[in-house]
């Protein structure tokens, strides 16, 4: 495996009974770049997510963390995985230090080496104003800003955000995208989402889905109008999709 190479899928499927929710895919993931996995609900972004991060075993292919197989060695390849889901794994009876403190514990970290990954995680999450309150209390972007900072604790090489802004106000949609280009100074970045813009404010390289399968890869740099690709790709099937994105 190349060592600039992080991330490395091939031939990657999966079937619930007879239904296909994703066919054949490869995907590849650079060092220090962020990647947009783009694509309509459905798709088949959040089931690819769950497989990349050993969340759910593909029913073909092969996954490849930092050269590690991820089905062959899941626990060593996950310590180089960071994974915010959809909907983020906190916990509303806790602090964000307390939670902070609980993921540091469940990934190893001790000591002073606890206490500093807390601390930065903290800070790139600008988290510190709220360190002190309940979970519970927060606003929903700052659960995401937690969810991202459990993610980052461990100082993972590859980030995978699943959906990262889905439910926020304009304001905490913008705060986030900031974050997640920020993370991808310090990491490789793979972004799951259905909005057009998301990728276009925070991608080096686009990689769209449609139906399970990828239907177009390449870096933003690389193509003149990446609306006019989504369209053309994934909106002509079924117009209805195009209103949907409006609106958002």
């Amino acid at each position: 495996m190349d060592a600039t190479i992080l991330l490395a899928a091939e031939g990657l499927s999966r079937y619930y009974s007879d239904q296909c929710a994703v066919d054949n895919l490869d995907l590849q993931l650079q060092k220090g770049e962020v990647l947009g996995l783009l694509g309509p609900n459905g798709a088949g972004k959040s089931t690819t997510m769950q497989m990349l991060t050993g969340n759910l075993a593909p029913t073909t292919g092969s996954i490849q963390i930092n050269g590690i197989d991820l089905l062959e060695d899941p626990r060593q390849a996950k310590r180089h995985i960071g994974y915010l889901p959809e909907q983020p794994p906190v916990y509303r009876d806790l602090t964000v230090n307390e939670y902070l403190e609980y993921c540091a514990k469940l990934h190893g970290l001790r000591g002073a080496t606890r206490t500093q990954a807390i601390h930065f995680a903290r800070e790139r999450c600008s988290l510190n104003e709220v360190q002190h309150r309940l979970i519970a209390n927060l606003s929903k972007g700052y659960k995401q800003r937690v969810g991202i900072a459990q993610a980052i604790l461990h100082s993972p090489v590859v980030v995978i955000l699943d959906e990262p802004t889905v439910g926020l106000d304009p304001l905490q949609i913008r705060e986030i995208r900031k974050l997640i280009r920020e993370l991808g100074q310090e990491h490789s970045v793979i972004l799951s989402t259905h909005i057009l813009p998301e990728v276009q404010a925070v991608c080096d390289r686009v990689q769209i889905l449609n139906r399970g399968r990828t239907v177009f890869n390449d870096s933003l740099t690389g193509v003149a109008s990446l609306e006019k690709v989504f369209f053309e790709l994934v909106y002509q099937e079924d117009p209805a999709l195009a209103d949907e994105e409006a609106e958002v």
